[in-house]
């Protein structure tokens, strides 16, 4: 397929993520308050009544950063988007890419994270309020990419081969090595916090190996001898067993070529390795995130329908199928065909929904470019998707008004 064949010619191309410049929020504190989100305690002390809502049939989400977050002005902003247009959930920064928890965590494990980001104080209320207002929550926590853990705890972290010291991606963050069993408790730690505090659904992203960094002096101390998708799939595993049993809606963010490759892009990602684990796996499609030619488009910016539907089309075919030429756990050789074929257990298409663009990079992606892409989505059979815009300046004329 194009993807598999370009993948290695591009990767670099590919894996390139834009540096986004800052975007300034107003720190207030909210004051808002509802009595159906808040009671009196006997020291009168408002008490907020934790809720979960169901999943709507048709996620229809936009991100929201930890800072954000944080401005009661800023936020309120985007909950009129949900509150005005198709936008039914908001998923929200727990955990980003420099390691800070934006909130006070209370558990022993977690609490005392300095990680210098965003941290919203009045989060619990906060969900509440949403709740009040039918809107889903998605807490989205960015797990192996992780500065302020690995600089604590540099045992656990990825190494460099040269003199065993923290390795460094070229923006100078480090990763926490896939295999370190005792970060999967953190993680899980943490899921069970945020779902406690309200959170419907944990959203995982940086669930794989670096990739933009000094490759050849990488060491991945905690995993020699097995490869990154096997040691992907084993936290997977070990994360759909702990954290499932609470009762919260698990969901995967996977790099938008796992749709169209069966290789794991050398990150260690495969749909069908992530499938059975998750309730919803999200592919982010950004066509400004494909290399040039990807299945014969020159610029995928100037093909952003295309890029969404194929890419979607084939994430749904490989999603329903029965058998897949894939190697996973508990898979079974499907006779002696080469190459070879094994068995799968088929799952429902709606159990996919992509991340769409909804910021400039590559091109002006504006409102015949972000509803292109939901009308891609909806083309491929699907009927949920992630809008991702770093600055949480979105495109409301590209939703339908509700």
């Amino acid at each position: 397929m194009a993807g598999t064949v370009l993948v290695g010619a591009f990767s670099a191309f590919y894996f390139f993520i834009p540096t986004f410049f800052s975007v300034a929020y107003k720190t207030d504190t909210a004051t808002t308050t509802s009595p159906l989100v808040a009671s009196s305690t006997q020291n009168g002390v408002l008490e907020i009544i934790v809720t979960h809502i169901q999943t709507p049939v048709a996620v229809k989400a936009i991100y929201m950063t930890a800072c954000a977050a944080s401005s009661a002005v800023f936020r309120e902003k985007l909950v009129h988007i949900a509150d005005t247009t198709e936008v039914n959930s908001i998923i929200i920064d727990i955990k980003d890419y420099s390691g800070t928890i934006a909130f006070d965590a209370v558990d022993p494990i977690l609490k005392g994270n300095n990680g210098g980001g965003c941290r919203t104080t009045d989060l619990k209320k906060f969900l509440a309020r949403l709740h009040e207002k039918n809107i889903y929550t998605i807490a989205r926590i960015t797990v192996f990419q992780d500065p302020y853990y690995a600089k604590l705890h540099p045992e656990l972290a990825v190494l460099k081969k040269s003199d065993g010291t923290v390795w460094k991606d070229y923006k100078g963050l480090s990763f926490i090595d896939v295999s370190a069993k005792p970060y999967w408790d953190y993680i899980v730690a943490l899921g069970k916090e945020v779902h406690a505090m309200g959170f419907d659904e944990l959203n995982f992203d940086y669930i794989r190996f670096p990739s933009d960094g000094p490759m050849k002096d990488v060491d991945y101390s905690w995993g020699h001898g097995i490869s990154k998708a096997e040691a992907l799939e084993h936290f997977f595993a070990y994360l759909h067993g702990a954290l499932s049993p609470t009762g919260a809606k698990l969901s995967a963010d996977l790099f938008g070529m796992t749709a169209t490759n069966n290789d794991d892009l050398n990150i260690g990602q495969v749909l069908e390795r992530a499938l059975p684990y998750f309730d919803y796996i999200s592919p982010m499609v950004y066509p400004s995130h494909y290399p040039p030619l990807f299945n014969g488009w020159g610029n995928p910016n100037e093909h952003v329908y295309d890029v969404v539907h194929y890419s979607m089309s084939r994430a749904v075919e490989r999603a329903v199928a029965t058998t897949t030429p894939v190697l996973h756990l508990g898979a079974q050789r499907i006779g002696t065909s080469t190459p070879a074929l094994y068995t799968k257990e088929a799952y429902a298409k709606n159990k996919l929904r992509p991340w769409l663009q909804d910021f400039n990079y590559g091109g002006i992606y504006g409102t015949t470019e972000v509803r292109a892409q939901i009308q891609a989505t909806y083309d491929s059979g699907l009927n949920s998707w992630f809008l991702w815009d770093p600055k949480n300046l979105y495109t409301k004329e590209a939703l339908m008004v509700e």
